[in-house]
């Protein structure tokens, strides 16, 4: 008789649960501690995450420009929502300290001026906490910088035109 793998109780049928990311064979006192994980074969036959082929037709539908582009092969990668994100430059903290330092103000003057708390400046330029979009355009309307990086990895190197030669380690940077 199979027994439950959290409480060990022997049981007629064990149901297959889901706890903190273990799939499990629970009995039906232990099943409440997670959520059941049902087959998906009753579908369209194919799994939840989508392919290749059925990725390509909703970032072709959604992209615009890239629509018109996708006839040239599976070179270019699809869009997501990080694309239109821009990254905060890695010395954010020193260039929000040299141009408060440059214009005189103390941390104080600062923070009244952007209505914002001086503990939160104290935190940026320290680099503890990552600005906030609200916080970023305040800082750059107020200081004329940018917090922004420039495109440290070209969208070039990832449209090759050589679909699936390139690997992690052609685009991955050690700091040693």
């Amino acid at each position: 008789m199979p027994q439950c793998e959290m409480c060990g109780a022997d049981q007629a049928s064990l149901t297959t649960t889901k706890v903190e990311g273990a799939e499990l064979e629970l009995c039906s006192s232990c099943t409440d501690f997670g959520t059941e994980v049902r087959d998906e074969s009753t579908g369209s036959g194919g799994s939840k995450y989508s392919t290749s082929s059925s990725s390509g037709k909703s970032s072709g539908s959604s992209g615009g420009s890239s629509g018109s582009s996708g006839s040239s092969g599976g070179s270019t990668r699809p869009r997501d929502m990080f694309d239109d994100m821009d990254e905060i430059a890695t010395d954010y903290d020193d260039r929000i300290r040299n141009a408060r330092e440059s214009r005189g103000l103390s941390q104080e003057e600062l923070a009244d001026q952007l209505n914002e708390k001086a503990s939160l400046i104290r935190k940026l330029e320290r680099g503890d906490t990552l600005p906030t979009d609200d916080i970023q355009r305040k800082l750059e309307g107020a200081l004329d910088i940018t917090l922004v990086e420039g495109e440290s990895v070209d969208d070039a190197d990832w449209d090759s035109g050589d679909a699936g030669t390139m690997t992690l380690g052609d685009v991955v940077k050690r700091k040693d």
